[in-house]
């Protein structure tokens, strides 16, 4: 799709994936009030929306949070938003997802694979933990975000330049400080993650000339209604690593894509913990 050359063309476009809740919902209001074009995607489309292989807390109760919630906030703020069904799952869904944004904006500058599949079964125990539940967990942490951003790299090496942000975690990184049943995560859940952060380093060598960049992120233990529906509002791992909220998450992401210093930190090749980030360049949320 050609481009025109009006003010609101000129905006950069970024896609957020998982947007309805948490560290999604926050740093698609952080680009939002930064002045991007703003996409999202996310499975649940209104409060209250029964799914199957949904998070839920303990009690039984809905997770908080919606694409709709999502889209009105950005409304509220005056930012340009456009928001399509996406399920993790479906690769139908997530091709339509694609080229629903592409048909949108025409161009994708910044994509943040932050959507996650979100059942208690990706941290099962060893022995509870069938084959299907893990491959559902890779599939949706694993082929989904690779799926997506092939369908995004062309355009993006079409434009010269973009950027990819694979939100990974400390679980794909380290072993569990205590069992899965016990505050700790799963092998599941753990796996997918340490495959999705390699995702990024590859991206690099392969197209970092072509002004492609990405970056594989742990945001650390945060505050969204997914941790505290698996760990509780006062977990072991909050207790023993510490919280950051979704607005300092999503003000890192924000400074990642946006300041000229972050570039370096694409050579790592290792996981960037994002904390670290927060403290080394003093970034605070709006």
């Amino acid at each position: 799709m050609s481009m025109t050359s009006s003010p609101a063309q000129a905006k950069p476009v970024v896609l957020v994936t998982g947007a309805s809740r948490g560290i999604g919902a926050a740093t698609a209001l952080a680009f939002g009030r930064a002045g991007w074009r703003v996409a999202i995607t996310a499975r649940t489309q209104s409060e209250g929306q029964q799914l199957a292989h949904q998070l839920r807390r303990p009690d039984g109760a809905m997770l908080a949070g919606s694409l709709a919630t999502t889209t009105a906030a950005l409304k509220e703020i005056g930012a340009e938003v456009f928001a399509h069904p996406m399920d993790l799952l479906d690769r139908q869904s997530l091709d339509a997802a694609a080229d629903a944004v592409l048909d949108a904006y025409g161009r994708v500058d910044v994509l943040i694979n932050n959507a996650v599949y979100q059942d208690r079964e990706m941290n099962s125990t060893l022995l509870a933990l069938d084959d299907a539940a893990l491959e559902r967990t890779l599939f949706g942490n694993v082929v989904a975000p690779f799926h997506l951003m092939r369908r995004l790299l062309p355009r993006m090496v079409e434009q010269g330049s973009g950027q990819i942000v694979n939100v990974c975690s400390g679980a794909g990184k380290n072993d569990p400080p205590f069992p899965a049943d016990k505050g700790g995560w799963g092998f599941a859940y753990g796996a997918s993650k340490a495959a999705m952060a390699r995702m990024s380093g590859c991206i690099n060598l392969e197209h970092g000339a072509q002004g492609i960049t990405a970056y594989s992120v742990n945001p650390g233990v945060v505050t969204t209604e997914a941790v505290t529906a698996t760990l509780g509002n006062n977990g072991a791992l909050q207790k023993r690593l510490g919280a950051l909220t979704p607005e300092t998450i999503a003000a890192a992401l924000l400074f990642m894509c946006t300041d000229a210093r972050a570039k370096e930190l694409a050579r790592s090749p290792n996981m960037l913990d994002l904390k670290d980030i927060v403290q080394q360049f003093g970034v605070t949320s709006a």
